[in-house]
């Protein structure tokens, strides 16, 4: 918002100020994350800047780590066990996360903050409690060091965003469209699906996203449930800034990055569509 023309002086301090407290906060939050990427291209296996690279020569640059990345088989196996358990995780949490919310909509509910407390639990106990709890559950019924138990342990600590995101989407949701197609003869099936879920699927897409990007980024629970044989990009990561130290993880981290903006690119895309959906904003 532009400075008004009959601000005042306080107004106009108050006006830079606070532009300049926000870019402050921002470069503070950014800039160990923006530090990496240009490190992931160092042609020499140190995490500092040499001397080529603060003068801009090009033989300080390197395409190295990117290639051990690409070609190194650990790491490959790595990236398939990550989206392996993350879409599957995402499939399993969005689903449950969608009916529960819907079912949290209705007015006739019973108990809907303790049903609502209980369902995002997994978001307010500390990940280790939690890891240590799924470990001897899965022990027990033989689901641990399997995919299978770590895509239902990352499903579980996913369906409480998805939960939270269906929820606030359909807080402005018109109950009386269900009226009017129940009066038209449309059944509650194809009320459901041509009326509902064009209206909320925006906000089922962000809370999928935001599923798939904490089954992801996780490391200790999978750590905990999970084997060698499950093996993720953020516990090879992890483990390779404790046992051997590379720079093929800067890139790596690099390549995260770029993915977690176009998710958030994506999130803020569907939030301005949910917006025009619901009359919130102009087309």
């Amino acid at each position: 918002m532009a400075l008004p023309a009959h601000a005042g002086k306080i107004e106009t301090i108050w006006y830079y100020t606070f532009r300049v407290l926000c870019g402050m906060i921002f470069f503070f939050l950014i800039a160990p994350i923006v530090i990496i990427i240009p490190l992931s291209f160092n042609s020499v296996p140190f995490f500092t800047f040499t001397s080529e690279m603060l003068s801009l020569d090009p033989a300080g640059y390197s395409l190295e780590w990117y290639k051990d990345f690409f070609t190194d088989l650990n790491w490959q196996g790595a990236v398939k066990n990550s989206f392996i358990i993350a879409i599957f995780s995402t499939l399993i949490s969005t689903t449950l996360g969608t009916i529960a919310a819907l079912g949290l909509s209705r007015s006739e509910m019973p108990a809907k903050t303790v049903v609502m407390g209980i369902l995002i639990s997994p978001m307010i106990v500390p990940l280790i409690i939690s890891a240590a709890g799924m470990f001897f559950f899965y022990t027990n019924i033989g689901l641990a060091s399997t995919h299978l138990g770590v895509i239902l342990a990352h499903a579980a600590l996913a369906t409480p965003f998805v939960v939270i995101v269906v929820t606030a989407t359909l807080v402005g949701f018109d109950q009386s469209l269900i009226r009017a197609a129940a009066t038209l003869g449309a059944s509650p099936v194809v009320t459901f699906f041509k009326v509902i879920v064009p209206l909320i699927l925006p906000g089922v897409i962000s809370g999928a996203l935001f599923a798939f990007v904490t089954s992801f980024d996780e490391v200790v629970v999978v750590k905990f449930v999970g084997s060698y044989e499950q093996r993720t990009i953020p516990w090879a990561m992890f483990s390779g800034i404790r046992e051997q130290i590379s720079p093929t993880i800067l890139a790596v981290a690099t390549m995260l990055i770029i993915l977690s903006a176009s998710l958030l690119a994506t999130l803020e895309l569907l939030r301005r569509r949910n917006e025009r959906l619901r009359g919130m904003s102009p087309g």
